[in-house]
């Protein structure tokens, strides 16, 4: 007890007092339990008090409050002191002192109890403050600007169409609107309709009404990327993205962002989630108020409640299912007897998916195709209902009737697209230099959207266009994407994957980390073995390469690859796709004994750029014609004498054309078409383009720092196309465009900055199509373009209203056509862009 007053705790003069008493009360051994009551709360009290003393130094916090502690308690220790002295003799004082010392015991009991707890929340709640005040600090200086303007359902596609759910969506509508549940689960069998049902319920008005923007809707897919999702919901909030070091430094600034954001309820959809994911489920579960998770998935996640299961269709949903989708409106050219479409209906067992890619099949088709779609459904009915090979069949059985289309079978064109990632779009354009050169198909890719158009119609692929910024009759593609069903696109590998693989027409490789196929683990064992044998004899041993037949290689790896690549010689390979998650990238070694590779096409798949390396071994690859790169850093260019397209797609291009010796007329004089989008740091085009002359298509979009052209630009002699629409930062175009003798479209839309067309712009004698919409600077026509009055062809002006009048007062101009365009973008499905 003395120990405890040694230090000073309610100050010098108290201690010393307390002391006393205390010494007289040991000494008296007449305590009474009164007395020792008040003497064990001091002693409780004194060194809380001392602590409250120093952290009110520490944070210059004002003193009055521990004063008046300190007065109550030197009070009681001057009673204690004065009883302490009481002998026998004042035994009648006893009971009269007693009240006095349980008063004031309970007093000084009460007073920690209530006015320091209120006085400690008080002070918490100004610490809070001024942390949200340092918070807010840190948040401007860290980039987030002041506020947040969430473009609501971000990620999340167009509202869907929604049959035969009303009652569970009834159900998850309840759900997400009442309290107490942060993790709701949505489950059910592949191709039941998870996805459409959270789609849809983000668009429900009430769900809406409650949480307002704050919705964000991303997918998760079988290889989830942590810090890929995180970066995607800070780029959803218009927020600057930074670089994470791990992913608990990524759910750190995630639950920072969101708290920021938080004001209102926040609702975050994790769509197709895997058994194997449920862990990065947890940790995405933060502690926000009014902040909800709803996750899509196979399985139901039992730990996060009960799940909201999805059946199948019941027959009469399902039947307004397929007859919407199989188009039976009395325009089709053949219409079904109504029992043949319940027995196909009956055939598709309740699956949402399977009735819409079967219906899609069937639509204007005769009855031959009806009734052998019923005989194949039916064959198969041994089958369990909820195995996924039952899926498949049927939805197989919808592939089997593709038609043959420019002398290639559409079903070939469909396996195609099991070469990309899951739940990644595919770029239209990638499917045109694919089959443009696999199947000879037309450069343009009129052919390759037929077919496109085709697949969409049998439902088995949705196609997005980001952005509509061109008439169909100029076939631009750029902003055209096919999304495909995860259960498709396993039909899809399947497809590919029914030959050995020594005859296999394509091989698809999916590597993370140490993981390896079993032919490549042989291979590689192989040569392990072989290797030790030449060490221990003393020999030189060179690995037997594997020889690869397949005319198309699709590769894809994540950021835990390790870069060992297997010894191979894919020397067959027409197509070579790779598809990367990392922010280096080596060209496989075996890349440059391809020699019959025509397209190669590199996608990073992560969120910043990815630096590519070994470009310069397609340097001897004669049969190059197309290369395709998006969200890399272009390396220095290498001689590639017969290339005929490069499209770079969210690359940084500036090494290549800006610090590379070797000008770009020297590296790739065959240029036919040249296609750069969304390249952040493109401030002007590389040295030596205009001399590139068989060079017909040039397209520079969305590059918004670009700001000249070059001055001899009309040496493009056989240029057609030239594209420049939403280059933001371009001044002026410089006079000599006139002298592009071959130009027919001319598209400078949204380039804001433009102040003035070329004086001689009328002396473009082939111009067809001019698209001016947008260009807000411009306040007057040049002169010349009275001479487009002498055109024997239309000519087409696409613009807004204003740049319609500058036109209307040339009324000289008899074949001129001038429409009025609005723009139609899809906000959720424009491409981020990330330095």
């Amino acid at each position: 007890m003395e120990d405890l007053f040694s230090g000073g705790a309610v100050g010098a003069v108290m201690g010393e007092l307390l002391k006393g008493a205390i010494a007289t009360i040991n000494k008296g051994r007449d305590f009474r339990p009164t007395l020792e009551s008040n003497i064990e709360t001091l002693n409780s009290l004194a060194p809380q008090v001392e602590e409250m003393k120093r952290y009110n130094k520490m944070l210059d916090r004002p003193i009055e409050e521990i004063e008046r502690l300190e007065s109550q308690m030197r009070a009681g220790e001057e009673l204690v002191r004065k009883c302490s002295k009481f002998g026998r003799w004042r035994m009648l004082s006893f009971p009269y002192y007693q009240s006095k010392l349980r008063s004031k015991d309970e007093a000084l009991k009460r007073h920690f109890s209530v006015n320091v707890s209120a006085e400690n929340k008080r002070d918490l709640m100004e610490i809070v403050a001024s942390v949200r005040q340092i918070l807010d600090i840190l948040s401007k200086k860290e980039g987030f600007g002041h506020s947040f303007h969430l473009r609501g359902l971000s990620g999340a596609p167009q509202e869907p169409e929604c049959v035969g759910m009303d009652v569970p969506m009834s159900k998850l509508r309840i759900d997400l609107l009442k309290d107490g549940v942060s993790v709701l689960v949505l489950t059910g069998l592949g191709g039941s309709g998870k996805s459409t049902l959270a789609k849809k319920i983000c668009w429900d008005p009430q769900v809406k009404g409650k949480f307002g923007g704050n919705v964000f809707f991303v997918t998760v897919s079988k290889t989830p990327n942590l810090k890929n999702i995180v970066e995607t919901l800070f780029e959803h909030c218009g927020c600057p993205v930074p670089k994470f070091q791990s992913d608990e430094d990524a759910i750190n600034r995630l639950g920072f962002l969101l708290r920021l954001v938080g004001k209102n309820p926040i609702l975050l959809v994790l769509d197709d989630v895997w058994p194997s994911s449920e862990a990065l489920v947890e940790k995405f579960k933060l502690d926000i108020p009014d902040y909800k998770i709803l996750v899509t998935s196979r399985v139901s996640f039992p730990r996060f409640g009960t799940p909201c299961q999805l059946d199948k269709l019941d027959h009469d949903h399902a039947v307004a299912l397929f007859c919407h989708f199989a188009q039976l409106n009395g325009k089709s050219s053949y219409m079904p007897d109504e029992n043949l479409v319940h027995e196909i209906v009956r055939g598709c067992k309740g699956s949402p998916l399977a009735l819409k890619v079967t219906a899609g099949s069937l639509c204007q088709q005769p009855y031959e195709v009806w009734q052998n779609m019923k005989d194949c459904l039916q064959s198969q009915s041994i089958l369990l209902e909820s195995s996924s090979s039952d899926l498949l069949f049927r939805l197989q059985q919808s592939l089997d009737i593709l038609e043959d289309k420019f002398k290639i079978n559409e079903k070939v064109c469909f396996e195609d697209l099991g070469l990309f990632p899951e739940d990644q779009r595919i770029p239209v354009a990638a499917l045109i230099d694919m089959w443009s050169e696999l199947h000879n198909l037309d450069e343009n890719g009129r052919n390759a959207m037929t077919i496109v158009h085709d697949l969409t119609i049998r439902n088995l692929i949705n196609v997005i266009v980001t952005r509509k910024v061109a008439k169909d009759a100029d076939m631009y593609y750029n902003n055209h994407f096919v999304m495909l069903h995860d259960l498709l696109r396993e039909l899809a590998i399947r497809q590919s994957e029914e030959k050995p693989f020594e005859q296999r027409e394509r091989l698809i490789i999916d590597l993370s980390g140490d993981n390896r196929p079993e032919w490549w683990v042989g291979q590689n064992q192989q040569g392990i073995i072989g290797r030790t044998f030449s060490f221990i004899l003393g020999t030189s041993y060179r690995q037997k390469q594997l020889r690869v037949a397949a005319r198309i290689l699709s590769i894809s790896t994540d950021e835990t690859f390790t870069s060992d690549w297997c010894d191979m010689l894919p020397d067959e390979a027409e197509v070579l796709v790779l598809n990367l998650n990392s922010s280096q990238y080596p060209l496989p070694k075996f890349t440059e004994n391809m020699s019959k590779l025509k397209v190669l096409i590199v996608t990073n798949y992560g969120f910043h750029r990815s630096e590519l390396n070994n470009f310069e071994l397609l340097g001897s690859l004669s049969n190059l014609k197309r290369i395709r790169l998006e969200k890399v850093s272009v390396p220095s260019l290498c001689i590639l004498k017969n290339l005929r397209k490069l499209s770079l797609h969210m690359c940084n291009t500036r090494q290549a054309f800006e610090n590379c010796s070797i000008q770009i007329s020297d590296a790739m004089p065959n240029l036919v078409e040249m296609s750069i989008d969304y390249c952040n740091d493109l401030v002007k085009l590389p040295d030596g383009l205009s001399n590139i002359t068989p060079l017909k298509k040039l397209s520079i979009t969305n590059c918004h720092r670009l700001s000249a052209l070059p001055q001899d630009i009309a040496k493009l002699e056989n240029l057609e196309v030239l594209r420049l629409c939403s280059c933001s930062d371009l001044v002026e175009m410089p006079d000599s465009v006139k002298g592009l003798n071959k130009l027919s479209c001319l598209d400078i839309s949204d380039c804001v900055s433009l102040s003035r067309l070329p004086d001689d712009i009328g002396e473009l004698k082939k111009l067809e199509k001019l698209y001016l919409k947008g260009c807000s600077k411009l306040s007057e026509l040049p002169y010349s373009v009275i001479n487009f009055g002498n055109l024997k062809h239309e000519i087409y002006v696409i613009c807004d209203e204003e740049m319609a009048a500058l036109w209307e007062s040339f009324p000289t101009i008899p074949k001129l056509k001038i429409e009025i365009s609005s723009m139609e973008i899809n906000l959720n499905w424009l491409p981020g862009v990330h330095s």
